[in-house]
């Protein structure tokens, strides 16, 4: 599965810095927002990350393709990144469950991306100038003019994307062997390992429109709910917050991930923020503060919560606390929230992807607790 002949390829930032290389997947034009993830392996669970809308990801592992793809690792039904920027990709696939390359696969699916350009220089402007819009193009050669293509492109802050990755019908992932729990799990942007994870542990998950009531999520009567990770501003993205807001007041036991930790915050009444150029990658060090445990992690964000680390805040739905934090830059990676008279456990969120898809398995056990919570064992 040899690389295909390909042509000069153009990268412009918004504030001008420019890159020339050789096109990578399909040839065209495309913009976004420029992000690095970290990750040196797991490419292709990056690519199917609706996470990943609207965002030109730049790997920072030089070798990228070695693998190749197959169709067993995909973590939604398409690729979702708007562009792709490698240094060095595999000339030809090696691995034994290879079914194609990740070049025939970018191409098929009309991913533009450019290669052979130098990426870390590319990721430390991206670290100190912060993440930007970007374009690609094997069309245009002038930086120029394609500078102004991108600076009339639209911009990340403020951007409501859950709709657009989210599944349009209602459908069942069933418990693998005897079912203990139901969940409503509303999907933001789903990862089809995150209620894999479920099922594995017993849950019958029905996983829900980004437009689902709270009539939708009490009418599968669920032991429990939960919200996603996906794309965009959580600023925007005003319809979950109150349905999660009337979930709380109901009791109804809550987890959430990644974006489903953004709108828990905006619900427990704390703002978000977007950060200077965000989390990406399989290797983010996290301190889970209700066990000083440290855990490698999969991160895929570029907003946060603006939470006090330390100090308890009471909202109206009980006693909220920041319960893991980031070790690289002290960010908020999680939230609890108890009951004021009992101090039982009533939901909690983390800013990363237990689902482990791909990434390390340190975070599994917040399955194991989002049962314990249904079973209000905690």
């Amino acid at each position: 599965m040899p690389l295909h002949a390909h042509k000069e390829a153009l990268l412009v930032l918004e504030d001008g810095r420019s890159f020339r290389g050789e096109s990578f997947g399909a040839e065209g034009e495309t913009f976004g927002e420029a992000v690095f993830s970290t990750g040196m392996t797991g490419y292709q669970e990056t690519l199917t990350d609706p996470s990943y809308h609207q965002q030109v990801v730049v790997m920072t592992a030089p070798h990228v393709g070695n693998t190749g793809v197959n169709d067993e690792d995909p973590e939604s039904r398409r690729i979702w990144v708007a562009g792709y920027v490698v240094r060095d990709p595999a000339r030809v696939s090696s691995n034994w469950r290879a079914q194609r390359s990740l070049d025939d696969d970018l191409r098929d699916q009309s991913v533009v991306g450019i290669s052979g350009i130098d990426t870390r220089a590319l990721t430390r402007h991206l670290r100190e100038r912060g993440a930007m819009r970007v374009g690609i193009s094997t069309i245009e050669t002038d930086p120029e003019a394609l500078l102004k293509k991108v600076l009339a492109s639209a911009e990340m802050s403020g951007a409501n994307l859950s709709d657009a990755v989210s599944t349009q019908e209602a459908y069942v992932v069933p418990a693998k062997g005897e079912k203990r729990f139901t969940v409503a799990a509303l999907d933001l942007g789903i990862k089809e390992m995150t209620p894999e994870r479920m099922a594995e542990r017993g849950i019958e998950v029905h996983v829900l429109p980004a437009t689902a009531t709270l009539e939708d999520v009490k009418s599968v009567n669920p032991d429990g709910l939960f919200y996603s990770n996906g794309p965009g501003d959580p600023a925007a993205t005003t319809g979950q917050v109150e349905l999660l807001k009337a979930a709380l007041a109901e009791d109804i036991p809550y987890f959430g991930i990644c974006f489903g930790n953004q709108l828990f915050g905006r619900a427990l009444g704390f703002g978000t923020y977007k950060l200077k150029y965000g989390h990406r990658g399989i290797n983010q060090p996290v301190m889970d503060l209700t066990t000083r445990k440290v855990e490698v992690t999969a991160h895929n964000h570029g907003f946060a919560v603006d939470a006090p680390i330390g100090e308890e805040t009471t909202t109206p739905y009980g006693i909220a606390t920041v319960s893991h934090v980031n070790l690289n830059d002290d960010c908020v990676e999680g939230l609890e929230l108890k009951d004021a008279e009992t101090g039982k456990l009533k939901g909690f969120s983390v800013q990363y992807h237990p689902e482990a898809a791909a990434g390390p398995h340190d975070a599994a056990y917040l399955f194991d607790r989002f049962i314990s919570l249904m079973a209000k064992e905690v």
